[in-house]
C-alpha cells in the first residue's frame, strides 16, 4: 500500500499524464456524447443560483449537472490530496528559473507559490494586483471571448477537429509565450 501512495505522490511523466487526459475525450463520447470543459461551469453555477431573468442564464443548466459534479470532484480531489498526501519539501524549481526570479526579488520558498506575489500582502502591491487581479480579469475575458477555456478548446475541440479550437489554441500559446518572455518580466520588474 505504501508503494502505491509513493507512486501516486510523485509527478507523473508527460507520456502517462498526457494520454490519460487525452482519453477523457473518447470516454466522454462513449458515456453519453458529452463535451469536456471547465469554464462553462461558471455559467451553470450562475444559472442555478441567480434568480434574475438574464437571457444568458436562461437555459437547461440541469442537463449539465455531470460537468458541475466533475469540477466538484476536481476540487475535492485537490483538497484530499493536500490533506492526505502533503508535500514533503519545497517545490523543485530549476536553478536557472530560481536565479531569474531572485533577480526580480521573488524568493522561491517552501510553499507552492512565491509568497511575495501570491499572498494577501503581495496582492496589495502594484505587482500583485497586475499579476493576480489583472491576470484573473484577462483570463476570464479571454475565456468568454474565445467561447471556452484551454480544456474545452485544446483538449476537446482539437480532438473533434474544430477549426475555432485550433485558432483558440494557437492564440493561447502565442499569448502565453508573449506573456512569459515580454510582459511578465516587465511586470515583475515593478
Amino acid at each position: 500500500m505504501e508503494s502505491i501512495i509513493e507512486w501516486i505522490s510523485r509527478p507523473w511523466p508527460w507520456y502517462v499524464a498526457g494520454p490519460l487526459i487525452g482519453l477523457t475525450v473518447p470516454a466522454l463520447a462513449l458515456i453519453g456524447n458529452r463535451s469536456f470543459g471547465i469554464s462553462a461551469n461558471l455559467r451553470h453555477a450562475c444559472a442555478a443560483c441567480l434568480p434574475a431573468k438574464i437571457p444568458f442564464f436562461q437555459y437547461e443548466w440541469k442537463k449539465e449537472y455531470w460537468n458541475i459534479l466533475f469540477v466538484a470532484g476536481i476540487l475535492l480531489g485537490g483538497i484530499l490530496t493536500a490533506w492526505l498526501l502533503p508535500s514533503q519539501g519545497p517545490v523543485a524549481v530549476h536553478p536557472a528559473l530560481a536565479a531569474e526570479l531572485d533577480g526580480y526579488g521573488i524568493q522561491v520558498g517552501t510553499g507552492l507559490l512565491p509568497a511575495s506575489i501570491f499572498s494577501w500582502e503581495g496582492l496589495f502591491t502594484l505587482r500583485g494586483l497586475l499579476v493576480m487581479a489583472g491576470g484573473g480579469l484577462l483570463v476570464g475575458f479571454g475565456t468568454r471571448y474565445a467561447g471556452g477555456c484551454t480544456s474545452g478548446h485544446s483538449i476537446m475541440g482539437l480532438a473533434n477537429l474544430q477549426w475555432p479550437s485550433l485558432v483558440a489554441t494557437i492564440s493561447f500559446m502565442t499569448g502565453g509565450l508573449l506573456m512569459t518572455h515580454f510582459l511578465l518580466p516587465a511586470i515583475l520588474s515593478l
